[in-house]
């Protein structure tokens, strides 16, 4: 027998490398094998419920970092609450219309206007599946539980016939409307956009200052020698002015110089600053007036004799740039429509779909595309003389988010929802939200405060069509009637049956109608707004299926949601039941590369959660996951892949030892009852009931940074750091079934299991890993509940002592480290460490009830009276001196502490008296056999 042979070495199968890429694979079937998330749902039926409602991601290409945040810690709060007495069940689901998977076909070679429109939708319709499959496999793969083989898809029958429903609901209460009005249109998508689909960028346009000869002063202007100078950054809609707007409340002034004839009014506070740029010298006012005097004062439009432009009243002018005068073209922008529609204007639109000039804009521009009109407008002007100063001018303008585009602001006609009717319901709904962080709150209250209407519809074929019929008179017929039977129609046939049939075969039989009196109805040819599809998945979700509740407890998604998919649902719910679809609402930031840029396929700059599994395995990605400030943007690198697998390192490592050392213990028949436990062990118990509190308490709060953080403090500074440091003195040297072993063992154990529990939301393949290990009744960790923290009987004092004990520690840590430095020791074991102690710190000592010298690792430790410490004995607030030099005696090679009674037992010439006593009791043959060298 060698002398290893007597000490309890810890020992276990589960390995040090967790060889993550090929075993979660290996844990992921076997959880599928046993339908684990299934008996998780049976377990939990009855208990009180819990909704994380999931943001349906975009069918299109394989996910990024960003969906990986994202389902991760949806997957977090899930697995959580199904572990902590809710009911919890996680429904996934999928975006699947819209314009991206057009334009996908379109790039595969399939010509749209070459098949009939239910041929294209069944391409779509595969398409989007394949993506679904496509993307299912590579959530899956990130270790996120739910209902894979059953999510919820936009094109699924069952949805659109609720989309439609909700369509219904708010066209009852007179929410929708069709009307001719700017929106922002997509030349390069040919359709319109919703503000949500609209991403801003910087720009630099051509900023044109010109005058528009007055023709009707209304006695307050001179006719004919006087000019109203505007200002324009978009010179080609010039051919769509139709008026002039100014503040009634500004000072203006009727200006000339001695180069000119003509007079100029310019706002009066803006006159300096306009006479610089256009060179003008010897500046003359001849009078100043009020906006409001010049209300209705007409001018000559500078290309066409026949039009005349209306001076109008506005609020949206200001004097921060330009003249303090605004061209206005109702049909280019929302601010001139509304002073145009009060004024009773026209709304002129000579630009079309795909954004070139048509024939009512004149033969100069007429098939021009609308940027190169720029040019062609600043030259007629030029050739009028009434091109006064023209500049480049930076500022921020809106871009298609899909084909990266300018968009612009045109006048179509379109179907609208109106926000502004229930916007004070809206406003009021947000009021009972909980918001994470709580920013949110203003952010989406100021969203709502200043949104327009939302334009529902859209000129393309993949989508939700609008349920709309129309009469032989053009009037469209949106009735409770045709509503509910197309969303019967839709539910059992699908939303393709509006393309496969003719009008009057979506209708009831014999259904009849003022405006149609023979009989005729046409459809119409729009779909939905693709957020209006995802906006009604409270209804088309929530309130569909019987396991999940209508409204949510929880929405989670990006900060970009506060306009999209949180605004829509919002809306939508609000106008459907009175209410918001969520009780709470978590929103995080974008993933960004390690310079803080934005991650693109164009700029290489991306890191796909595919390729970090590759390399390192899911468990790095959800542990990073929580490791970081998810409430703001996150910087996402490789080297922060390889920090946190450093970190996964030392957890693994750490619950390694706690499992190796508790591999001869059986919780059934070797567990110590508390309040039986030994000191230290008591106050690492109430340590752990501490952390086990802390960190559930985070995870109610969705503070997943907050957990990662005190679990790594948990284990780094109380377990690694203190506890399992002393620890091993203690169960290798100890006989196996002592008391102070067991005792350490119990606490150990449940470290271990309360641990495994714990990070199972967030590391869920090693936990279940190490569950294998443990003598616990359910066959999986997720089939298990959260641990629940216990109370000792003297639990405040216990812990007070043990707190005021770890202070003086450190000051022993530091005196040891600093024998170290001199070379009077070479590790703790081989110091004598004497304390000097005032009578307080002895009591202290007293009533810990513990071995300190174990707790300190030292050889030889000595207390003694304060008033004894010499003068070159370190003092710390007078409470304790401390003196450190080599511990007398021999290595005991056992244990390996110097001691003195080393050799006092003849039959042990090498042990000192403690591990000659323990060897003698455990093994009594080598008392006489001895040992090999």
């Amino acid at each position: 027998m060698h002398v290893k042979d007597t000490l309890n070495l810890g020992k276990t199968k589960f390995k040090m490398r967790g060889n993550l890429p090929v075993k979660e694979v290996e844990r992921q079937k076997a959880w599928e094998d046993n339908n684990v998330y299934q008996l998780r749902q049976k377990i939990n039926e009855g208990k009180p419920t819990f909704i994380l409602h999931d943001g349906p991601p975009y069918a299109n290409g394989d996910i990024h970092m960003g969906h990986a945040l994202n389902k991760i810690s949806k997957d977090f709060i899930v697995r959580y609450k199904s572990m902590s007495g809710y009911r919890a069940p996680y429904v996934p689901g999928w975006d699947t219309h819209g314009l991206p998977i057009e334009q996908q076909l379109t790039k595969m070679g399939y010509d749209r206007k070459k098949m009939s429109t239910t041929e294209f939708r069944q391409l779509c319709r595969k398409y989007a599946l394949e993506q679904v499959d496509r993307q299912r496999e590579e959530f899956k793969r990130l270790g996120v539980a739910g209902e894979w083989d059953n999510p919820y898809l936009t094109l699924k029958p069952e949805f659109e016939a609720q989309e439609i429903r909700v369509f219904g609901e708010m066209a009852k209460k007179g929410l929708i409307y069709k009307g001719k009005k700017p929106v922002f249109w997509s030349w390069s998508s040919e359709s319109a956009m919703a503000e949500a689909e609209v991403e801003y960028h910087d720009v630099t346009s051509p900023s044109a200052f010109y005058g528009e000869k007055v023709v009707d002063g209304k006695g307050i202007l001179d006719n004919e020698v006087t000019y109203l100078v505007v200002w324009t950054t978009t010179p080609w809609t010039i051919p769509a002015s139709e008026g002039i707007t100014v503040d009634a409340n500004f000072d203006y002034s009727v200006v000339k110089h001695d180069e000119d004839e003509r007079q100029f009014v310019i706002a009066t506070e803006l006159v300096s600053e306009a006479a610089e740029k256009f060179g003008w010298k010897d500046i003359q006012t001849v009078k100043t007036l009020k906006g409001s005097q010049l209300d209705r004062v007409l001018c000559q439009h500078p290309f066409y004799p026949e039009r005349k432009l209306v001076t109008m009243l506005g609020n949206f002018v200001t004097l921060e740039a330009g003249t303090g005068l605004v061209h206005t073209a109702p049909g280019f922008g929302m601010d001139d429509w509304q002073v145009g529609m009060k004024y009773g204007l026209d709304v002129l639109v000579p630009v079309d779909d795909k954004g070139f000039m048509t024939a009512e804009a004149g033969k100069d521009f007429e098939g021009v595309f609308y940027d190169d009109a720029n040019q062609i407008a600043l030259d007629k002007l030029k050739e009028q003389n009434l091109l006064l100063d023209y500049m480049p001018y930076e500022h921020s303008y809106p871009f298609d988010w899909r084909t990266k585009k300018p968009v612009i602001f045109r006048a179509t006609p379109q179907w609208f929802a109106s926000v502004d009717k229930i916007r004070d319901e809206i406003l009021g709904a947000i009021d009972d939200v909980e918001f994470f962080p709580g920013w949110g709150k203003r952010r989406l209250y100021n969203m709502i405060k200043d949104r327009g209407d939302w334009v529902i519809s859209r000129q393309r074929v993949w989508g939700v069509p609008l349920p709309i019929f129309y009469g032989e008179d053009g009037e469209a017929i949106i009735t409770p009637e045709t509503i509910n039977h197309v969303a019967d129609l839709f539910e059992q046939y699908g939303s393709d049956v509006w393309f496969d049939r003719e009008a009057k075969d979506l209708l009831l039989d014999n259904f009849k109608s003022d405006h149609s009196p023979n009989g005729k109805f046409t459809k119409e040819t729009d779909i939905m707004d693709v957020w209006f599809d995802s906006g009604s998945s409270h209804q088309g979700v929530l309130a569909e299926r019987d396991n999940l509740d209508y409204p949510a407890d929880l929405y989670l998604e990006g900060s970009d949601q506060y306009r999209g998919w949180f605004n829509s649902s919002l809306i939508t719910s609000v106008a459907f039941s009175g209410k918001a679809p969520y009780k709470k609402l978590l929103s995080q930031g974008f993933t960004l590369d390690s310079q803080g840029h934005k991650m693109s396929k164009s700029l290489g700059n991306t890191i796909a959660p595919a390729e970090v599994i590759k390399r390192m395995g899911a468990e790095i990605i959800r542990l990073w996951v929580s490791s970081v400030d998810s409430s703001a943007d996150v910087r996402v690198s490789m080297d922060a892949f390889a920090k946190i697998s450093d970190s996964y390192k030392k957890l693994r490592n750490t619950l390694r030892y706690l499992l190796a050392n508790t591999s001869d213990f059986d919780p059934k028949t070797n567990a110590v009852a508390d309040d039986d436990l030994e000191s230290a062990d008591k106050f690492m118990l109430i340590k752990l009931n501490d952390f086990i509190s802390e960190v559930e308490a985070d995870y109610e709060k969705f503070d997943f940074l907050n957990i990662y953080k005190k679990l790594m403090n948990f284990v780094i500074t109380d377990l690694s750091a203190f506890y399992l440091d002393f620890a091993k003195d203690l169960l290798y040297i100890d006989s196996v079934d002592s008391q102070t072993r067991r005792s350490m063992q119990t606490v150990f154990y449940k470290v271990l299991v309360s641990l495994v529990k714990l990070l199972t939301p967030i590391l869920p393949h090693t936990t279940e890993e190490i569950w294998e290990f443990l003598d616990e009744s359910e066959a999986f960790v997720q089939l298990s509940e959260m641990p629940e923290p216990t109370h000792l009987s003297n639990e405040e004092t216990v812990k007070s002592n043990w707190e005021q004990f770890m202070k003086l520690r450190g000051h022993v840590l530091k005196v040891l480290e600093e024998a170290r430095d001199q070379k009077l020791i070479g590790k703790s074991l081989d110091a004598s460490l004497t304390i000097y102690a005032s009578e307080g710190t002895k009591r202290l000592f007293d009533e810990l009830d513990t071995d300190v010298r174990q707790i300190l690792m030292v050889s030889e430790l000595n207390v003694k009276n304060l008033d004894e410490a010499p003068a070159d004995a370190e003092n710390f607030n007078n409470e304790i001196s401390l003196t450190v030099k080599p511990a007398p005696g021999d290595v005991c090679d056992r244990c390996r502490l110097t001691k003195t009674d080393v050799g006092q037992d003849p039959d042990y010439p090498h042990f000192c008296e403690r591990c000659a006593a323990i060897v003698r009791a455990d093994f009594p043959e080598t008392a006489k056999d001895g040992f090999e060298e």
